[in-house]
Parts: C-alpha cells; sequence; structure tokens
C-alpha cells in the first residue's frame, strides 16, 4: 500500500509538472525574426534586434526566434520556407521578415501556414495581392533622410555631396530623392548657396550591403567619393564603412565627413566625423503588432507611419528619429534645428495628413519629364513607386 500510495504521489506531481508546463506555453507568444544581415551589423539589422528585445521586454510572454544573415552570401543552403518551417514547429504565431529582399517569398511562404501571422518589413504585398496572412509595414524615413541631406548641406565646404546607396528599387529611390531635396533646401535657406552648384552624386553598390565578387565594395567607393571632390558622404545602406573610412581619412587630417543610417548609435563608429544619423525605431510598432496578434485583433494592413513631430526622438512613440553628429559646428547644429522645426510644422498641420515635405512642383525626374507641377504635392503612393531619381541628381535610376 505504501509504494502505491508513493507511485500515486510521483505520478501526480508528474501530471502537475506537465499541466504547469502547458499552462506556461499556453501563455506564451512566440514570434520569429528573420534579418537579412547580422544582428550586429550597426545598421539595418541591428535596428530590428534591438527592436524585438524591446518587445520581448514589454508584452508578456513573448518568446523570440531568430535567424540572421538570411541571404545568398552568408546563408546560401537556407531559405526562407526553411526557416519559417522551423520556427513555426517551434511555435511561432507570428514571423517577421525584415527585407523587400524576402517580399516575394514572404507571400508564398504566408500561403503555406495560413494560421500564422506575416509581416514584411517595407514590402508593399498587401497593395500587390498578398495572401490575408500578410501585411506591410514601414516608417517614413523619408522625413530622416531629408534631415540627414541638410547636415551634409550644412556641413560641405567643396559643394559634392556622395552618396551611398545599396541596390536600386523605388525604395532607395525615394530616400535617395529626399536627401537630396533636403540637402538642395537647406543649401539655399541655411547655407546661402545658389542649389544649381550642388553636386549631388549617388553610386548604388548593388545589395544592402557588401558581398565580395558581387556588389561593389563601400569602402572603395567612399574613398572615391572624397578622391573626386566630395567631402561629405551619406550612407544609406545597411553597415557602417563610410563612417570608418572618413574617420580613418580624417585621423591624416582630411576635412571629411559621413552619415550613419538605420541605427540609433551608428555615430559611435566614428563619432568625430558623423553629421548625423537616421535611424529606425521599430520597437513601438512591434510591441503594438504582438499585443494585436495575441489578443486576435490583428487586420491585414499596409502602414506607412509617420514620425511622432512631439518628439522624433520618444523611443517609445515615434518610428524614427534623427541624432545629431558631434562633427556638425554649433551654428550648423542650429539651422538644423531650424530645419526639423520647419519639418513639424509642415508634418503637424491639418491640410498636410498625406503628404511629405518638399515633394511639391515643381519637380522632375531625372530625363526631364515631368513629375509634378507649380505647387503640387505627391500623392503618398507615387513617392512610394519613384520610378527615377529626381532631376539634379547624378547617378543611375535603374
Amino acid at each position: 500500500m505504501a509504494r502505491k500510495l508513493l507511485l500515486l504521489s510521483i505520478l501526480t506531481v508528474v501530471l502537475l509538472g506537465v499541466l504547469s508546463t502547458a499552462v506556461v506555453a499556453q501563455d506564451e507568444f512566440v514570434f520569429g525574426l528573420i534579418l537579412v544581415g547580422p544582428s550586429t551589423d550597426r545598421g539595418w539589422s541591428q535596428a530590428h534586434f534591438e527592436a524585438a528585445e524591446y518587445a520581448v521586454a514589454n508584452v508578456e510572454g513573448a518568446r523570440m526566434l531568430m535567424f540572421e544573415s538570411l541571404n545568398p552570401a552568408d546563408s546560401p543552403e537556407a531559405t526562407l520556407l526553411g526557416v519559417v518551417s522551423d520556427m513555426v514547429a517551434e511555435g511561432a504565431q507570428l514571423i517577421i521578415t525584415t527585407s523587400d529582399a524576402f517580399e516575394e517569398d514572404t507571400s508564398a511562404v504566408a500561403e503555406q501556414f495560413p494560421e500564422v501571422t506575416f509581416v514584411n518589413i517595407t514590402g508593399s504585398n498587401v497593395l500587390e495581392g498578398a495572401p490575408a496572412n500578410v501585411s506591410n509595414y514601414d516608417a517614413q524615413l523619408e522625413w530622416g533622410e531629408m534631415i540627414v541631406g541638410c547636415a551634409a548641406a550644412l556641413t560641405t565646404e567643396t559643394g559634392q555631396i556622395g552618396y551611398l546607396g545599396p541596390l536600386i528599387n523605388a525604395e532607395t529611390r525615394r530616400l535617395a530623392a529626399s536627401a537630396y531635396l533636403g540637402a538642395k533646401h537647406c543649401y539655399e535657406t541655411y547655407a546661402g548657396g545658389n542649389p544649381d552648384d550642388l553636386n549631388f552624386t549617388v553610386t548604388w553598390i548593388g545589395f544592402w550591403f557588401n558581398i565580395p565578387g558581387v556588389t561593389l565594395d563601400p569602402t572603395e567607393e567612399t574613398n572615391s567619393f572624397y578622391d573626386n571632390g566630395a567631402d561629405v558622404v551619406i550612407s544609406a545602406i545597411d553597415t557602417t564603412e563610410a563612417l570608418t573610412v572618413a574617420g580613418l581619412r580624417a585621423g591624416n587630417g582630411e576635412a571629411v565627413y559621413a552619415s550613419g543610417y538605420d541605427y540609433r548609435g551608428a555615430c559611435e563608429i566614428a563619432a568625430d566625423v558623423c553629421i548625423g544619423v537616421p535611424y529606425y525605431n521599430w520597437g513601438p510598432y512591434y510591441t503594438r503588432l504582438m499585443e494585436s496578434v495575441s489578443a486576435g485583433t490583428w487586420a491585414q494592413a499596409w502602414e506607412w507611419e509617420a514620425p511622432s513631430w512631439a518628439d522624433i526622438n520618444d523611443p517609445d512613440v515615434s518610428p524614427m528619429g534623427f541624432v545629431k553628429g558631434s562633427a556638425l559646428s554649433e551654428e550648423d547644429a542650429v539651422s538644423l534645428d531650424a530645419f526639423i522645426a520647419e519639418l513639424a510644422a509642415f508634418g503637424t498641420a491639418e491640410e498636410n495628413a498625406d503628404r511629405i515635405f518638399l515633394f511639391e512642383g515643381p519637380l522632375n525626374y531625372q530625363d526631364g519629364s515631368a513629375f509634378l507641377a507649380e505647387g503640387e504635392f505627391a500623392e503618398p503612393l507615387d513617392i512610394w513607386f519613384l520610378p527615377q531619381l529626381l532631376e539634379g541628381m547624378i547617378g543611375a535610376s535603374e
């Protein structure tokens, strides 16, 4: 009898443990984060990784599964389907794919897992007939690109700005165009220069970061900008080669500068030459997203979110921001603040709810064809799907 009672006690404890584990599992919210680059790139992928950590800290029971560097160079045998299959097998209810490089595959994979929610960051799947379990989200970093363009125009002494771009598509064209518009505006309004004399040259390396033997080398391209007369390089790739090069050349006595991109802490690479960094703050959105999926209130959407003009650097609210670099002079920092105040005044005006500053005519495309007539503002999707660079920009549009 004693043995039977002991065995019964042991079985009861085991059963209670299993039930307890089941309850914990039910309370847990598992999501998958798929990065195109490494989580420590001090750029795009690190911004997503730290945002996911922010969401884990703010959503009760959230647990992250992560796959980093899903790209042909670093993970040649891996596929989005394989990575997602593994994550779903571990209980993922939400999959976040963090590049428009994953856009087409996200829709195809989502069809195979209709009970799982998918969000493709920066894509436009939803506008093009995505499955019902797919959404898109992006922050309007166009405003941040205008700010860094302004900072470059205030800093340059040669009147030549280089723009180090990734691959060419509508997203990268509209961001480069935004930087150009900000530079042109500030070169005239705050620096007192002739905007027609400003040289703004774009070089595309061919991917979001360097892949030896496949892309142009961003280190070589940054050096080429400086060798050919540019004294400021705006970086728009996922990694920090522009800042590294500028820091090395400044150490040899050259007056050259660069920006960071994507990640709030990017300037730390070479603070003395950094004019600033436009960055993404995905954390608040990730938190809202997980809460809605967990609560069963998620609905398919295509979202392109504007900054919080009360404070674009509010980490709990604004989806993007701008950190001024220590390379800005006091005078230029004051001018940059005045430009940011211009943006905020425009962005908070009721009549500008669907408008982005400086995307106002007269504007032509790079080939000289008309984009916007005098006084006409661009429609949001005309900016989103920008087919060319703008007149005055030097570099390839496709």
